[in-house]
This record gives C-alpha cells, sequence and structure tokens, in this order.
C-alpha cells in the first residue's frame, strides 16, 4: 500500500488525490476510509473535515479521473466529429485508472458530477445551428454507452488478470477490450445527422 511518509495536516487536495492512487493500485472494492487514512497518516475521523462521507470523496475522485475533458478542444468539429472525439476522449479518462469507470458512472447516478460531455456537444451545437434538444440526447446517449462499454473492458481486463477468461480479452476481437467501440460511436454519430437532417428539412 501506498503510505505517506509524514504527519503533516492533509488537504482536501491531498486526499482526493491519495484516494485515486489507492484506486489505481487497489480497486475500487479495497478504497475505503480506513485505508486511505492509513495511506496518508491519519485517523480516519480526520478525512471527514473535508468530505461528509464515502460518496463525497468518491464524487472529488470521479472529477479528478474526468479532469482532462476540460481541454478536450471542439474549436471547427461538425456533430459528427465532436460526438467521436468527445467521446473518445472520455474513454481515455475512465480507462486510464482502475474501475475508473464503475466509480465514474456511480457518481454519475448519484448527481454528484456532472455529465463532462453535456457541455462540450451543448457548445458545438450552439455554433452549428443544432436545436439543444438533439444535442441533450446525443450527449446522454454518448456518455452512457462510453461508461457502459468502458466498464465491460475493465470487467475484462480484470478477469483477464485474474485468469478466468478462456481467451485474451485484449485480443480485440468484436467483444474484446476496444473492439468495435469506434464503429459504435460512428454509428451514433451517423444517428444524430440523420436527426438533424430531418429537423432542417421540416
Amino acid at each position: 500500500m501506498v503510505v505517506s511518509g509524514t504527519s503533516r495536516r492533509r488537504s482536501r487536495d491531498d486526499v482526493a488525490e491519495m484516494a485515486l492512487r489507492l484506486l489505481d493500485e487497489y480497486g475500487l472494492p479495497d478504497l475505503t476510509m480506513r485505508h486511505l487514512a492509513t495511506a496518508l497518516g491519519v485517523q480516519p475521523s480526520a478525512l471527514y473535515w473535508h468530505f461528509p462521507n464515502k460518496q463525497a470523496l468518491l464524487a472529488a475522485v470521479s472529477e479528478r479521473i474526468l479532469a482532462p475533458m476540460g481541454g478536450v478542444p471542439i474549436d471547427g468539429l461538425s456533430m459528427h466529429e465532436a460526438v467521436r472525439t468527445v467521446g473518445a476522449e472520455m474513454r481515455e479518462c475512465l480507462i486510464a485508472y482502475r474501475d475508473g469507470s464503475e466509480l465514474v458512472s456511480s457518481s454519475l447516478a448519484l448527481g454528484l458530477v456532472s455529465s463532462p460531455v453535456r457541455p462540450k456537444l451543448l457548445a458545438v451545437a450552439g455554433l452549428q445551428g443544432v436545436p439543444v434538444s438533439l444535442a441533450e440526447v446525443a450527449a446522454e446517449a454518448v456518455m452512457h454507452f462510453v461508461v457502459g462499454f468502458t466498464f465491460h473492458e475493465q470487467q475484462q481486463l480484470a478477469a483477464e488478470r485474474l485468469g478466468l477468461l478462456q481467451e485474451p480479452a485484449s485480443a480485440g476481437s468484436e467483444f474484446g477490450v476496444g473492439g468495435g467501440f469506434a464503429e459504435a460511436l460512428t454509428m451514433i454519430a451517423h444517428g444524430l445527422e440523420v436527426s438533424i437532417a430531418q429537423y432542417r428539412s421540416r
């Protein structure tokens, strides 16, 4: 376990950063307040100065996982390109950390973090003259698809590490890790294009 070598007072950022490190090293089931306090060299009660409960802590970790989404450039992108670009970047954020998709999914479901996809697609929609209602639906579709797809990927990788798969998940087959992601995201983008064309032809 990662254990801090000092006993200085811990900030909120210190706690969230250590929680992210423990998540990546041990996985979500072992990310407990007790383990986190031990790693930081503090009493578990000290953590509640910064976070009222564990869900609030996990939300802060989710925000760190999704932070790179804020830097995704969207200038000059069509809605089709934005769907593919934003969706691919979100997958990269989630898969970068062990159990990242499961953790972020929980925070999103509880409304503790906001969709990182929505503001990006709404911004492009505004520039392209696309109705907000269509952009909202597309954002929800992309977010749920990416979270679900990446969750399955990470489950497969975990099963592979434990030797539970007959064939390696990393083989890249239709149902293997990464298999079909870009194609499915493109299909969502095409569906959005059809909806936009139908709206404009009215």
